[in-house]
């Protein structure tokens, strides 16, 4: 299996520094990161580690529900997967992730809601994503669309 690589570039301290985060394997793209905008509401047109996360798991948790839905009979017409991914103080000091909340609605042809639900479930434990983040908790809402 491949190896995928991310760079960044960062002058200055954390209050006034800033920083370009580059997609080195897709080459799709350099983004703007700094940490003043990381810890505000308003991303103000940069990304953060939060966001690349979320979209790392959104991403991930897709594919393996679509697996799975497969897998168990039914036939996946689109997911729509949304990750929320929190930041916040850590009592030991500094920061942490401090939640990732899953969304997903799915339209699935062959499932009904509670095979669905389990698919879901399932693919929140299995995807390699959600494995390298067993120290946050994930919580998922999934909607079956009809």
């Amino acid at each position: 299996m491949p190896t995928r690589t991310a760079r960044t570039a960062w002058t200055g301290n954390l209050e006034q520094g800033s920083g370009q985060v580059e997609l080195s394997s897709s080459k799709v793209g350099t983004y703007d990161v700094s940490f003043p905008k990381r810890a505000a509401e308003d991303a103000g047109g940069t990304t953060s580690p939060e966001e690349l996360i979320a979209a790392a798991h959104s991403s991930c948790f897709a594919m393996q529900l679509s697996a799975l839905i497969a897998e168990a009979g039914g036939t996946p017409q689109s997911l729509e997967v949304t990750a929320k991914v929190s930041l916040g103080p850590d009592p030991a000091g500094g920061f942490r992730l401090t939640g990732i909340a899953l969304d997903v609605h799915g339209e699935v042809e062959g499932l009904d809601e509670a095979a669905f639900e389990a698919a879901a479930q399932a693919a929140k434990q299995s995807c390699p994503v959600s494995k390298a983040l067993t120290g946050v908790q994930i919580t998922l809402d999934a909607t079956l669309d009809r």
